[in-house]
């Protein structure tokens, strides 16, 4: 996580646009106007080359320079992928930042834990990504909102109405209002639709205070 007393002001051009963002299983994101971001999964990429070397710094005689040595290589191999995960997140958050001015992301509270999560959720790693687009819009001048985003791919975000599906339906099909678009896209819109409406509604009852 990032916390600092002041943080230094760079602001970004500002573009008077806004974005909702889910996170899923199968991309690292997906956004309202219906871009993929794919997940990476450093950690799992590395995992075979990683396991090895914990197998031979486990097999090391104790207090050994080959211990050693092999303890060495697993922490650098654990740092790789730390940074390239976090290279990965402070890129995406950069994007995102420069193209839009109000960014509506899902209040990850509902997530109790990690543990909660399968290994490509973990590895995608979306609280400390979080971190990252927070702490860089307070950077940039820009707002992020979290929002309460339960439930938002069975709504169809044309028409409201719930339309119930399995994790392995991947395409939102409303029987109500026809739409058909993919099932992550339409769970952006709807945290994006949620997070304006929710402003909308600040707004007005701070303006009849």
């Amino acid at each position: 996580t990032f916390s600092c007393d002041k943080v230094a002001s760079k602001p970004l051009p500002k573009t008077s646009e806004s974005i909702g963002i889910d996170v899923g299983c199968l991309s690292f994101l997906t956004t309202s106007n219906g871009e993929k971001i794919s997940n990476p999964r450093f950690f799992q990429r590395a995992q075979k080359s990683l396991t090895q070397k914990q197998r031979s710094f486990s097999h090391r005689k104790k207090g050994s320079s080959r211990r050693n040595k092999m303890r060495i290589m697993v922490a650098k191999a654990h740092e790789k992928i730390f940074n390239q995960r976090r290279d990965f997140h402070f890129k995406i958050a950069r994007k995102l930042l420069q193209a839009n001015d109000t960014i509506y992301i899902e209040n990850m509270n509902h997530f109790k834990s990690f543990r909660a999560l399968n290994r490509s959720m973990r590895d995608a790693a979306w609280f400390n990504f979080f971190n990252i687009l927070l702490f860089k819009a307070e950077e940039a001048e820009k707002e992020i909102v979290k929002v309460p985003a339960r439930n938002t791919s069975q709504i169809c975000s044309s028409c409201g109405r719930t339309v119930q599906k399995d994790l392995s339906c991947r395409v939102h099909s409303c029987p109500f209002c026809g739409l058909i678009i993919d099932r992550d896209t339409n769970a952006a819109r709807n945290v994006l639709r949620l997070g304006q409406s929710l402003r909308g509604a600040e707004a007005l009852a701070s303006a009849m205070n």
